[in-house]
């Protein structure tokens, strides 16, 4: 019963999807979906990586979350547009929002659209946005076991942030059994280790963005 009634909402979604990928592609833009747990440092990240690449493409940032424009505000502050999805209690995004977020942007003016989903590593994972690439961020904190009790999330992802590197003195986590997870599950995901607070890896990560972007 239950594939009965998640199947025609991930076909219309799937559809709709579609539909955003090519107005996307009709006006050459490329679109970011990032992905995380609350608090593992999606916004700091978008900002970091906004002020490598602000020089080189015209930017905008769609924001998912729960409730309030908190980070959306943030997002402006920093000069760049910023549209705000509110889902209302649901725990991701879905194409028909990215839609209408589409509809209050100017396409023609924009050659990067970073979406911060909602804080969540399971429900993502489900509905397709229409984006060209998908980004996870794990934050030391948060374990190095998360790719084995989540695996869903990061089996989908094109390139993945560990981020809070300068946190690890301070917590019992193993780069070497993450990547060595991570890698059992997504042997073509690219990794960088990051540190928003230090910049460390930032660089490295938006080179390699901007590489896809342009490829």
């Amino acid at each position: 019963m239950q594939i009965e009634i998640n199947k025609p909402i991930l076909e219309l979604n799937d559809r709709l999807a579609a539909a955003n990928r090519a107005l996307l592609a009709q006006n050459k833009v490329f679109m970011l979906d990032i992905m995380a747990s609350p608090g593992a440092g999606k916004t700091a990240t978008i900002l970091a990586t906004i002020e490598c690449l602000r020089e080189r493409y015209r930017i905008a940032v769609i924001e998912g979350d729960v409730a309030s424009d908190v980070d959306a505000q943030k997002i402006k502050a920093s000069g760049i547009t910023a549209v705000q999805i509110n889902t209302g209690g649901a725990c991701h995004l879905e194409a028909a929002m990215i839609e209408r977020a589409l509809e209050m942007l100017p396409l023609a003016e924009l050659d990067l659209i970073i979406v911060e989903n909602v804080g969540n590593l399971v429900c993502p994972t489900e509905f397709d946005l229409g984006q060209t690439a998908q980004a996870v961020i794990l934050s030391v904190p948060e374990g190095d076991d998360k790719p084995q009790k989540y695996p869903g999330i990061f089996a989908i992802a094109d390139v993945v942030l560990l981020n809070k590197l300068d946190a690890l003195p301070l917590f019992d986590f193993s780069v070497e059994q993450f990547t060595s997870s991570l890698e059992a599950l997504n042997p073509t995901a690219a990794l960088f280790q990051v540190s928003t607070r230090t910049k460390a890896g930032i660089a490295d990560w938006a080179t390699w963005l901007s590489n896809i972007i342009d490829a």
